[in-house]
């Protein structure tokens, strides 16, 4: 009764408004009404309201912005219980599990709390322990919001174009999944696997031995929040190194692995002493399928193109449009939304101002968030604002656009490969200023080795599989019946301190190392497959110190 009457009386509270002709001027009363009423309804309505303040295709803009100040804090619950809690999981009591407790807890949110703690062993641990009650407290929650979601959808300040139990149902799932703890820890070894070649980044070990479905028990991180930019400097710890690490790994996880951390709020994120981040509770987790991590860098691709025909096709794909959309007339509302957003500087872009134009664009249009880049709209928004709080001039493509770039250009896979070949040639002309600005950008990080990217470069080239791209540089560089000698110098002049005639060997002999026997044989004996006379002509041009490029005619 307690639910009902309170959306009850603040679905009233909208209609009285809308009647007597005060509904814009109160928008911000109800904003706030929404978010206290979510606050006082506890656990679950926290978690909607959290939930909520990611979908601008569901929330009103002023609703959105009250409901991003909801602070998943709650008072703790007694120690007794939590006691009794360890006590039945792990079938011992607590002073026999751990030596040491920390008297009260040392984080408090809705969903459970967390002790300090210290095994027998002498490991330091933390020790988290689910609030009790709690599945069958959010299934009657759930099962009371679903029924309703009905009805109470048209009195709701929601942007909907489908089924409202279909969003409830998508919440649910991931509540679900996020008070089992044993999947949680599974989620955290998934996740250091992913990272264990990346020393900068952190992952706490999980004592599957103190551990149950409501009970677990994870190594303790020493640390600074990532938002206490005192501690962060007191320790003499890089803001920028943390904000690039934070950067790269969460692209990494988007792109290249697929299963991302959906919550990276300040307080699961940690800068340790020694200079890596450290990311904790993994309760929130999503997994992108190959098809979407592969249209996303689609997407990233046309967005850098500016080619927003494709990139509404893009939208479709991804779900943000459904396949029966008319994207005619929203092609151009992408162009004036995007086009203002990246500008002639990418610098000048940024994730929140893109979130909150496209919160107005949503009212229009017939977008939709899918569940999935919900979470991943709320991860960039957090990360972003993180990093702004470390560096106020922090703009996030400073480092996204050199982990992109560098990425295409190392092609590890064929998909990868493609998306290149896709932003290297329009209409089927190569597009060289595009290259230079890829190899510009990707050389700003220093990170960047141009040597192996060259080698595989050239193993492609010299594949079976680069046949193509063969031809396609040839006639590109007689294009339009001229020696195209001004665009290979500029690009040489981007890559010739990396790329000295050394490197140049030990690039080739390692690209022909990496091809069979036969392949190799057949480019020696087939010189008129016209990639060697490219790059004996390209190498020639080079060293002719007294090269006249303004005379590149044919």
């Amino acid at each position: 009764m307690t639910i009902a009457f309170g959306f009850l009386w603040f679905a009233l509270g909208l209609k009285l408004d809308d009647w007597f002709g005060r509904a814009e001027a109160n928008r911000t009363k109800q904003a706030t009404q929404l978010r206290e009423l979510l606050t006082k309804l506890g656990p679950t309505f926290i978690k909607i309201g959290q939930a909520l303040s990611t979908r601008p295709d569901l929330i009103r803009r002023d609703f959105l912005d009250e409901l991003v100040k909801l602070q998943d804090q709650l008072p703790p619950f007694p120690n007794a219980i939590a006691h009794h809690i360890v006590h039945e999981e792990l079938g011992r009591p607590i002073d026999e599990v751990y030596r040491e407790v920390s008297p009260f807890p040392v984080a408090a949110a809705s969903l459970g709390q967390v002790y300090r703690a210290r095994l027998y062993s002498g490991e330091e641990v933390a020790v988290k322990v689910q609030r009790p009650n709690l599945l069958p407290t959010l299934t009657l929650d759930l099962y009371i919001i679903r029924w309703a979601a009905g009805w109470l959808a048209p009195w709701l300040p929601l942007n909907l174009g489908h089924d409202l139990t279909l969003i409830v149902d998508e919440f649910g799932i991931k509540l679900f999944e996020e008070i089992d703890y044993i999947n949680e820890g599974r989620n955290a070894e998934r996740f250091a696997k992913n990272f264990a070649d990346d020393p900068s980044v952190k992952v706490p070990s999980i004592y599957w031995q103190y551990s149950s479905t409501h009970v677990l028990t994870l190594e303790w991180i020493d640390g600074c929040k990532l938002n206490d930019t005192d501690k962060i400097r007191g320790a003499n710890l890089d803001p920028d190194k943390l904000i690039e690490i934070g950067v790269t790994s969460g692209l990494r996880q988007l792109l290249e692995f697929g299963f991302f951390h959906a919550d990276p709020h300040p307080g699961n994120l940690f800068a340790v002493p020694d200079g890596r981040m450290a990311y904790i509770d993994f309760g929130m987790m999503d997994q992108l399928d190959q098809g979407t991590k592969e249209t996303l860098v689609d997407a990233l691709v046309h967005l850098i193109n500016k080619d927003y025909s494709d990139l509404a096709v893009d939208f479709v794909r991804l779900g943000f449009l459904s396949p029966n959309t008319d994207i005619v007339p929203i092609i151009p509302a992408l162009e004036r939304v995007l086009g203002n957003a990246v500008g002639q500087n990418v610098g000048s872009f940024n994730f929140k101002t893109i979130t909150d134009q496209f919160s107005e664009l949503m009212y229009d249009y017939p977008f939709r968030v899918p569940a999935k880049f919900a979470l991943i709209i709320r991860s960039l928004v957090t990360q972003e604002g993180l990093a702004l709080s470390l560096n106020p001039s922090f703009k996030i493509v400073e480092v996204a656009y050199p982990y992109i770039a560098r990425r295409l250009l190392t092609g590890e896979t064929p998909e990868l490969r493609q998306r290149l070949f896709e932003l290297l040639f329009k209409n089927g002309r190569f597009q060289w200023h595009r290259l230079e600005n890829l190899i510009a950008i990707a050389r700003s990080d220093n990170n960047f080795d141009l040597v192996p990217t060259a080698r595989l470069g050239l193993q492609f080239l010299l594949s079976d599989e680069g046949m193509y791209l063969r031809r396609q540089l040839l006639l590109a560089l007689i294009e339009d019946d001229r020696l195209h000698t001004d665009e290979v110098q500029r690009l040489w002049n981007l890559v010739k301190d990396d790329l000295q005639p050394s490197h140049l060997v030990g690039a080739a002999l390692g690209a022909l190392t990496g091809l069979s026997g036969d392949r190799v044989a057949t480019l020696l004996n087939q010189p008129a497959n016209g990639l060697f006379p490219a790059v004996a002509s390209f190498m020639n041009l080079m060293d002719d110190s007294s090269m006249n490029v303004a005379s590149g005619q044919r």
